[in-house]
């Protein structure tokens, strides 16, 4: 259940599992709300957490009697933080790119990117003159989140290469404690 934002035990944030369910929730709601906004509300079904259209108890026939819900153990309602910057990005077969913070040291910016169309290799690192860390690096990876803490002042961030045969969009978003986000040549 961790993938899908519920970790009761704890063992799913160890495996960063619950980073994954945090994101498939955030993009399920952000995809909903960008469906709403951009559809005249008459038009659209109301839809539950499965996709399938629901309707109000007003709407329902006499007949339907009210199902037990499935019991699911609950979580707080966390409070939804927006995301600072969001940089889409386009990767052509065999192209790269690079996006860095500029931050300070011990500076921490939150982020989550997703890969649409096909999975990535990536390098997360931070440089300074005379300095460089590396701080994570995936092969044929479809998606990130975590926290980068700034090991020093200088630019930290990520590089992203396209090692498919199509096309793939990189959708990055962060926050937190840095100055300046840059897409590098």
């Amino acid at each position: 259940p961790a993938e899908y934002g519920i970790d009761p035990t704890g063992a799913g944030r160890v495996l960063r599992l619950t980073e994954m369910g945090d994101i498939k929730q955030q993009l399920a709601a952000e995809a909903a709300a960008d469906a709403a906004a951009s559809a005249p509300a008459a038009l659209l079904p109301a839809t539950g957490e499965t996709g399938m259209a629901t309707a109000s108890a007003a709407e329902l026939p006499v007949t339907a009697a009210v199902a037990a819900a499935p019991k699911e153990p609950t979580q707080a309602a966390a409070p939804k933080i927006a995301w600072r910057d969001e940089i889409p990005l386009i990767l052509t077969p065999g192209e790269g790119t690079e996006i860095k913070l500029k931050m300070a040291q011990g500076a921490k910016a939150q982020y989550a990117w997703v890969v649409e169309g096909g999975e990535v290799n990536f390098d997360t690192h931070g440089d300074a003159p005379g300095k460089s860390i590396s701080y994570e690096k995936g092969r044929e990876v479809s998606s990130d989140a975590g926290v980068l803490e700034a090991a020093f002042t200088g630019n930290h961030g990520w590089y992203w290469r396209n090692r498919g045969q199509s096309n793939v969009k990189v959708i990055l978003r962060t926050r937190g404690d840095y100055t300046e986000i840059k897409k590098m040549k």
